[in-house]
């Protein structure tokens, strides 16, 4: 969850740190930090909170250097202060180390320590690495480093200098993602791309115990060998632009306008009408899909719901049986899984800590793997057999909009590839739905135009405390997506049930002004969800609905209606969702919240 970057070369390194963390603020933090060489000493400067109060600190106190290392935490172990801030030293000061992920056996190695003289000031797990290092530094930090790495548990990216020899950074990563950016006589090491896209174009992507040394000679990657690694470059082709506000107020509102273009771009070259669907990374056969007993689709927060709606498309389209997992749950039930097993994984960042190992548990049992995923070369993409890219490009506000709408269209494009594979769907059915969702940009484009009287919706509700959430078929996986961004973002509490679950329960929490998002875009159940809005309005419920254009009866009963373009039932989640990223994002904005960094939370969670 956390950020890192390392700079060196022939510039001040304090600047270059703090652009490329402020790049990496979507990822969610509590406190920033910097360490730099400076005249032969490490010069450390951090404390909690934004990045501007590092800002601050580094104007009225500036640090000189041309090697150095920053960080921006999500805390872990140990509550959110300046102490507790990366980077972290030695007792001497003579190594400093920043750090993602987590050490699990940071306790037994921190007793250790202590038993050999060392000292600690933090309640950190990351602590325990300078001091590993300087445990086994004998002269050569690289060679500390990898004796360090070994005694590790857990994953980690880390960038690491030292004192004595100042014309070094060297960094590793395992299971939480590290790339290098090379530029003209100087480097980067960062967690993610857009902490150095405004340098340079050309980065290396690591893999997991692949150590990087930067030096005035350049890069040099080695395995814990110390043998040399060739790498290609990898060319990044999207514009600095798009990890840019580009004129709307916040960068959430940018990815919900972005969304036409996310989904258009996740279909292009996939799905053409009369041609079959082609998946450039996905190699499974036909015979292989005959063979499934079962699919698994394992993901966390947003992912996960989207993963509820892929449950729908495969089994109506494929006729597979599909289980939806939440990854933190899935190893932990002892799962039933085989080599005629299927795992999709999905995730955006394709790093997320619970996911991932889920993904290997699924490997151990022979099952195959597919990942969803939005990060080229991302753990997700190199560990998985196949790789379907959702293409939204950067997501940077913490709330995922647009990366959803690209996964329940992965999610549809996966479930007509299976269709199409197994003939369980005929060919006119297949190409009126390829038609239908061809034409779907254009209706998300349509669906945005709801804003102004969403809008007016959120200021009118913007003190409730609490809010519920219904809808059948797959608007009640929409439901559960629009009452987790309300949350997310506005802090009001949401709940989404299956409306026909009210009378089970549920229902006695319905009282006088009780406000009540209904979802009705499912034709088939349009009539059965009427009924369940008018058993909440007999007992007082407010009742906002989200319909189809063209069923003005809904009018009659509910309080107020925003409708959206009409598509066929099982692709309404497309669409229906606009209106519920949209209030979310108003409701924010109305009672004053900070959209993009919401209280307590992280973009790529990978920690378990």
């Amino acid at each position: 969850m956390c950020g890192i970057v390392g700079y060196f070369g022939n510039r001040e390194a304090a600047p270059l740190l703090v652009q490329g963390l402020s790049k990496l603020e979507y990822r969610g933090y509590d406190s920033a930090g910097v360490a730099i060489i400076e005249n032969g000493d490490i010069k450390v400067t951090k404390c909690k909170g934004r990045l501007k109060n590092l800002e601050n600190k580094l104007e009225e106190n500036p640090i000189h250097g041309l090697v150095g290392i920053g960080h921006t935490r999500w805390a872990t172990h140990g509550q959110p202060s300046d102490v507790n801030s990366h980077p972290h030293s030695n007792k001497t000061e003579t190594i400093s180390v920043v750090h993602n992920g987590i050490i699990e056996n940071y306790l037994e190695l921190r007793e250790w320590l202590t038993s050999e003289g060392y000292e600690f000031k933090s309640q950190t797990d990351t602590e325990v690495i300078p001091n590993l290092v300087d445990y086994f530094y004998e002269g050569d930090l690289l060679k500390a480093v990898i004796k360090a790495t070994e005694k590790m548990e857990g994953s980690y990216a880390i960038g690491v200098i030292a004192k004595n020899e100042p014309d070094k950074l060297v960094a590793v990563r395992k299971d939480s993602p590290l790339i290098v950016g090379l530029g003209k006589e100087e480097s980067f090491v960062a967690s993610d791309i857009p902490a150095v896209l405004a340098e340079t174009r050309d980065v290396y992507l690591l893999n997991d115990k692949e150590f990087v040394i930067l030096t005035k000679e350049g890069v040099k990657i080695v395995d814990a060998n110390e043998t040399e690694i060739k790498k290609d470059i990898y060319k990044v082709t999207w514009d600095a632009d798009a990890a840019e506000k580009g004129g709307f107020e916040h960068f959430m509102l940018k990815e919900i306008h972005e969304q036409p273009k996310a989904v258009k771009d996740t279909m292009a070259s996939r799905i053409a009408v009369g041609q079959p669907i082609k998946l450039d990374d996905i190699n499974i056969t036909k015979e292989q899909i005959q063979k499934l007993n079962k699919v698994y689709i394992v993901a966390c927060g947003t992912a996960y719901y989207a993963g509820v709606v892929g449950k729908y498309a495969i089994e109506k389209l494929a006729r597979i049986p599909v289980e939806v997992d939440i990854a933190s749950e899935f190893k932990y039930r002892d799962p039933i899984i085989d080599e005629n097993s299927l795992m999709i994984i999905v995730s955006q960042s394709g790093e997320t800590a619970d996911t991932l190992s889920a993904l290997r548990l699924a490997k151990e049992k022979g099952a195959r793997v597919i990942a969803v995923t939005n990060v080229v070369g991302s753990t997700a993409s190199r560990e998985a057999d196949d790789i379907l890219y959702t293409l939204a490009g950067p997501e940077i506000a913490v709330a995922s909009t647009k990366a959803y709408l690209t996964q329940l269209t992965a999610m549809y494009i996966i479930a007509l590839f299976f269709a199409e594979q197994k003939g369980t769907v005929s060919t006119e059915k297949l190409e009126e739905i390829k038609t239908e969702m061809l034409n779907l940009p254009d209706k998300v484009e349509t669906a945005l135009s709801c804003k102004e009287e969403v809008k007016a919706l959120a200021e009118a509700t913007k003190n409730e405390k609490d809010m519920f959430f219904l809808g059948r078929g797959v608007d009640y996986a929409v439901a559960l997506e629009g009452a987790l961004k309300l949350k997310e973002i506005s802090y009001i509490h949401a709940e989404a049930y299956a409306a026909g679950e009210l009378k089970h329960g549920p229902i006695a929490l319905i009282e006088d002004g009780t406000v009540v998002i209904a979802l009705g875009t499912q034709e088939e159940l349009f009539d059965k969800m009427v009924s369940n809005v008018q058993e909440v309005v007999s007992r007082g419920a407010k009742v906002y609905a989200v319909a189809q254009m063209g069923h003005e009866e809904v009018k009659k009963t509910a309080d107020s209606v925003v409708y959206v373009p009409k598509v066929m039932d099982l692709l309404a989640p497309i669409v229906a969702v606009i209106p519920l990223q949209l209030f979310s994002y108003y409701m924010a904005i109305a009672k004053g919240c900070d959209v993009d960094k919401p209280r307590n939370l992280a973009k790529s969670v990978t920690v378990e």
